[in-house]
This record gives C-alpha cells, structure tokens and sequence, in this order.
C-alpha cells in the first residue's frame, strides 16, 4: 500500500480530525463542565439564545468544534474568520452584511473569529461597536489567556469559557469513536490497535484529541492489511507515528507564568521534587535559562533570606554558569540551586523589614538625619556640627555601643524581625545582646 493511501477508493475527505469533528452536542466528549446537561451554554446553544462569548484553553480541546456544533444549531447566519489570514477589511464586509441582513431579513449573525489573540488591538477596537450594538454574536476562540491577548473592552462584554485538557479515558473514547464510524472515520476496515499502542498514542496526546486521531490515521495508513486483511498496529508503529510528549506551555501566556509560579512555590514549599519537576518542565518547554536563573535570585533574596545567606551566592553561581557554559549544561547548576533554595530554610524576614521600611519613609512628611551621624569629612562641615557626638563602635567592647541610628521620630521602631530559622537564629542572639545593652 503507498503512503497516505487509504485501503480501497472509498477514501474520506479531509484529515481524520477533520472529519470527526462533531457535528451535535451529542457528540461532544469531554468538557461536561462547560456543555454538560442544564449547564448554562448547553441551555444556551439549545435555546439558540447566543450572547458574545470566548473559549479559551489548550490546542485539541474543542474550541472550534464548539463553534462548529453552535453553526449547525443556530438559526442565525454563521460566519467564520481566522484571524491569521483575516484584517480590518473582511470583519467590516461580514459587518455590511450582517447589518443587511438584520435589517432586510431579521436574521441575526454569528461572527467566529478563530485564534481572535491575532488580531491586534486596532482590528478587536473595530469589532467593539458592532458587538456592544448587538449587529453580530461574537464568539472568539483562543488557545491563549484571554486576559493578556484580548481587549478589556471586548471581555467585559463577552462570557469567558474555559476549556481543559481531554482525560485520557476521554481520549480513549475519541479514537474508539473514529475507528467504529462508518461514514467519517475508520469504521469500514478491521483493525486492531495492541493494548500499549493504544496506551502510548493516549499518552503522548497529553489531552489533545486532535493529535491522538492525527497519530490514529498515520499509523492506519501506513500500516498494510495481513492476509486475513486484517490492520495491526502494535507499540512500534504508534511509536513511530507520535514520538514526543507535547506540554502545554507558551512563553509569553499564562503557561509561562502558571508554571514559574508552580516552581517559585515549590522551592518556598521546601518540596525538592515538585521543584524539579516545575524546573523540568520549563526547560523541556524551551523556557529561556537565564529567565528562570533570575527568579532563583530573586527568591534566594525573597523567601530564604539570611536564614541562609549563601543562598544568593549559590543562586548568582547559577546564574553565570547559564551565561558561560549555556543549555544543556546549565540545567545542571540550574538544578543544583533550585534544590539549594527547596532545601535551605526559609525566611521573608528581610522583605518584611525593607517593605516596611519603604513604607515608613514614604508616609513621613520630614527626616533629620541625626548630627552625630552626619557626615564630617566634607569641606566646612565639622564647623556646622557634623559628626559631632558619634561614637566609633570598634573603640568599645564587643564592637558595640549604645547609640541612636534612626530618626527621633522613629526612635525604637523596629523594622527586622529574624525568623527563629538557620542562621537567623544566630543573628537573633545578637541582636538581644544589643538589646540587653540597650536596657542598661
């Protein structure tokens, strides 16, 4: 049999994920929290009482299906436009229509916008008024966040779906269903899928219906009939036909901070694994190294602090080993710190302190600096009184003497508080030495 030739001359049109596209919420699977039965925009769609809405979520979860299924239901006019190939022009030509028809025919329309995050802000600013005038039914679909890529103006008008990543019983149900259907999928010829093909195609999908069935039909059509004209695939041939995990990650979406978050809140967590994990998955993803090295910086500085202060030091070690020795390498080091930080403990002590520091210094309305802690080397300024008083801590015992540093009118206010963690703890017997001085 040639590649990519189906089995006889009764041969289907179009991709497989194509065909199988359903056609009816009945055929729908998965997202039953979204078109369950009596959830809001199953009711909706059913009614045909469509108001403007977005779906949002990862690729093969049945944004555009969505829209599909709302086509052969409404009683409005359908119109379809992918905003990578589409601009300004083609949205105002649907909206002369669309007006035309309202008018003339009293006949709403239905504007779908696929991947709407392309459109740049003019071309969404251009839809507003003929959404907000109800001139068309915008349903937008989109596999980014819609919070970063579509207009507030737009959202604050529209319903916000979200939809999630099939499970894998769900995508179990999606290839069993293209291989049984007679009219659009497979369901003509005897095939046999072993148990771990089928296993490895759920796998690998990682929730995607559309590259479980794209998987599904290039191993069908490369794969010839036995005598018994029987299709086997076995673990070699899905292998051969979907070898890598795709993860759900888009450096400049909420993946991208979802997951930085995920890792920053391990390592706080004090949880090494989950660390790694987050960590692993960013670089398989091609998160830039030096990005992720900075925010181990931060958190040295943020969450441990100087309840280990050779956490910076580690964290900046890391940081220039990503910009002298690179990927792969640096995963390494990378490693190495984030583990350091996850297993080092922790305290926000010195954020605490300069945040309320900060605070204090932007409510007050003045601030002498005491004479004694002026500066007394400058030219003339010994004859004003600078330095005048200042004790020199090393002339006394211990390094330490009683002496006022702040300002009058924070005169005993406390900024740093160490945490009883490592070597904070050290630092807090030192401090209530100082404060035993103090009190004498």
């Amino acid at each position: 049999m040639d590649l990519f030739h189906y089995p006889n001359n009764d041969q289907p049109k179009g991709p497989l994920a194509s065909r199988m596209r359903p056609r009816s919420l009945q055929e729908v699977i998965g997202q039953e929290d979204i078109i369950g039965q009596g959830t809001l925009l199953r009711r909706a769609i059913e009614a045909d009482r469509l108001t403007p809405m977005i779906f949002h979520g990862p690729p093969g979860t049945g944004k555009t299906t969505l829209a599909r299924v709302i086509a052969n239901t409404t009683s409005a006019r359908f119109e379809q436009l992918n905003a990578v190939q589409s601009g300004i022009k083609d949205v105002r030509e649907i909206v002369q229509q669309a007006k035309d028809r309202l008018k003339f025919e009293q006949t709403k329309t239905v504007l779908f916008i696929d991947e709407i995050h392309r459109f740049n802000k003019g071309q969404q600013d251009s839809l507003l008024p003929f959404v907000e005038d109800g001139t068309v039914i915008l349903i937008g679909a989109t596999t980014e966040n819609p919070m970063f890529e579509v207009n507030p103006a737009l959202i604050s008008r529209s319903r916000l779906f979200r939809l999630h990543s099939l499970t894998n019983e769900e995508v179990g149900r999606v290839i069993d269903q293209a291989l049984e259907d007679k009219e659009r999928g497979f369901g003509n010829y005897t095939i046999h899928i072993d148990e771990e093909a089928s296993t490895h195609i759920i796998d690998i999908a990682n929730g995607d219906a559309r590259t479980a069935l794209n998987a599904i039909e290039l191993a069908v059509l490369t794969t010839d009939p036995n005598d018994e004209n029987i299709i086997k695939i076995d673990l070699n041939t899905a292998e051969a036909s979907i070898q890598k995990r795709m993860i759900r990650y888009d450096k400049a979406g909420d993946n991208h901070y979802d997951t930085i978050s995920a890792f920053i809140k391990s390592i706080r967590g004090s949880d090494p694994d989950a660390t790694l994990y987050w960590l692993a998955k960013m670089i398989y993803a091609g998160e830039d190294a030096r990005f992720i090295a900075r925010r181990l910086y931060v958190h040295a500085a943020e969450d441990v602090g100087l309840a280990d202060p050779n956490a910076l030091l580690i964290a900046e070690a890391a940081f220039h080993a990503v910009e002298f020795i690179g990927m792969p390498e640096a995963r390494i080091p990378l490693a190495e710190a984030a583990l350091y930080l996850a297993t080092a403990p922790k305290s926000n002590a010195v954020i605490k302190g300069i945040d309320d520091a900060l605070n204090a210094v932007e409510k007050e309305k003045a601030s002498d600096i005491p004479v004694h802690l002026r500066d007394a080397h400058y030219k003339g300024a010994s004859k004003l009184g600078h330095g005048e008083g200042y004790l020199y801590p090393h002339n006394y015992e211990n390094h330490y003497v009683v002496q006022q540093y702040l300002p009058e009118h924070l005169k005993n206010r406390t900024f740093y508080s160490p945490s009883t963690n490592g070597y904070e703890k050290t630092v807090q017997k030192r401090l209530d030495y100082f404060l035993q001085r103090k009190e004498k």
